[in-house]
């Protein structure tokens, strides 16, 4: 008890990082991926190659690669410098709105055909028919999905590492080096695990209450 208490603080300053990347993350990739999978469907083909290409690029690399090509790659090449928090954030955003893109494009395409006309004889414009009569469709369709993204998220934030972001993986790492013992990457796994239960049972939650749509 005695060891863990003197562990205990380094991985909690660890685990803030870990949640400063997670909330930040979801915040921005979450309205993002929304607008990309709109702008799937734009009438223009160049717009759309363009999405394509990026959807492409984000989904067909490792997360990890992108991240060192932000925060490195771009250096090096002289054309933008990062801090390391803010490269690995802007990375995840990306990449994860590629996903939730994705997802979202494969619920709009759930909804019926018929809606839309339905739509256009009322008369309502292409932004009126997407927030009221799309999106809170979407919405209910691909919580599940989004569920597990959500929780994988919150594991691939221990990727930072390799930037030498002091997250909670890092901060396990450290200690397992300095001690030359596992407990703190029980202690590392056991946290995951507590943020994994309160995603999947918030993410259920709020899949419940979305029955309001049936």
């Amino acid at each position: 008890m005695g060891y863990i208490n003197q562990v205990l603080p380094s991985l909690l300053e660890g685990l803030k990082m870990t949640l400063g990347v997670f909330v930040l993350t979801l915040v921005g990739s979450l309205p993002l991926g929304v607008i990309v999978a709109i702008l799937q469907k734009s009438p223009l083909k160049i717009l759309r190659w363009i999405i394509d290409t990026y959807i492409t690029i984000m989904r067909g690399t490792p997360l990890l690669l992108q991240i060192v090509f932000v925060y490195y790659g771009l250096s090096l090449a002289n054309l933008i410098t990062l801090p390391r928090f803010e490269a690995a954030v802007f990375t995840f955003i990306l990449n994860y709105a590629a996903y939730f893109a994705e997802i979202f494009r494969g619920g709009m395409q759930a909804v019926p055909a018929g809606q839309y006309a339905g739509a256009k004889v009322l008369g309502f414009s292409r932004l009126q028919t997407m927030w009221y009569i799309t999106l809170p469709q979407v919405v209910k369709t691909v919580m599940p999905s989004v569920g597990n993204e959500v929780i994988n998220l919150i594991k691939d934030t221990s990727l930072v590492y390799v930037i030498g972001l002091g997250d909670l993986m890092r901060a396990g790492n450290i200690a397992v080096s300095r001690d030359v013992t596992l407990i703190p990457y029980l202690l590392v796994g056991a946290m995951y695990l507590g943020l994994t239960i309160i995603l999947t049972v918030a993410m259920r939650y709020i899949e419940k209450r979305l029955n309001y749509y049936r």
